[in-house]
């Protein structure tokens, strides 16, 4: 699979993720008081920005370079796959939009579970593409949890608008479960859906 492939498949595993959970979340219900239910939402509200934040910090140091090179700067001193790190820090906010700790806790560890396929997809490729350099990446830099004290940064950085604008495109995913879980919340309280399941 060539990298634009990945890229569609990263795509792709977003918006299964949020549709399923969209879907599921049709029958759960927060099981907290009403202070818990809406301090967890305005957490999941921090997540989520930070998220989309981080997705676009990432792509101004790698947007359209990939393929080319090996972008050991920025986000990508510290882990080999920030994009990944901060989609799934997003889709904990997403999460706990319902007001429950526990299925923002399921969302980013469901999120990091899903991309971990597409990131050993990935590392494939890119060993078939730089070899020794990316081998030795590899050996320097963890796979997912960054490591802050690895951070380094060059004095200049070449941003491709294009890309900042298709990421801020697929970050604006996360930002619609919001007024979906509000929807579904609202069909809740007044009888119209059922919840089935109450959680923390």
């Amino acid at each position: 699979m060539s990298l634009s492939g990945f890229q569609k498949m990263r795509r792709l595993v977003l918006a299964l993720i949020i549709s399923l959970a969209f879907l599921t979340l049709l029958f759960v219900a927060s099981a907290g008081s009403s202070e818990m239910h809406e301090g967890v939402e305005v957490a999941g509200l921090i997540l989520i920005g930070a998220g989309i934040i981080g997705r676009l910090w990432c792509t101004a140091y790698i947007g359209g370079r990939k393929a080319a090179e090996i972008v050991e700067t920025g986000p990508y001193a510290m882990t080999r796959n920030p994009l990944y790190f901060f989609s799934s820090i997003a889709a904990a906010g997403v999460g706990a939009q319902t007001g429950s700790i526990l299925l923002a806790l399921v969302f980013g560890i469901g999120c990091m579970l899903a991309f971990h396929f597409v990131i050993l997809r990935e590392e494939t490729f890119l060993r078939g593409q730089f070899n020794a350099a990316y081998e030795e990446y590899c050996r320097r830099v963890p796979r997912f949890f960054p490591s802050i004290g690895l951070f380094q940064t060059p004095e200049t950085v070449a941003i491709r608008p294009d890309r900042l604008y298709l990421t801020l495109k697929d970050g604006l995913m996360f930002l619609a479960a919001i007024p979906a879980f509000e929807a579904i919340e609202y069909f809740q309280t007044t009888g119209i859906l059922t919840p089935v399941l109450h959680l923390y």
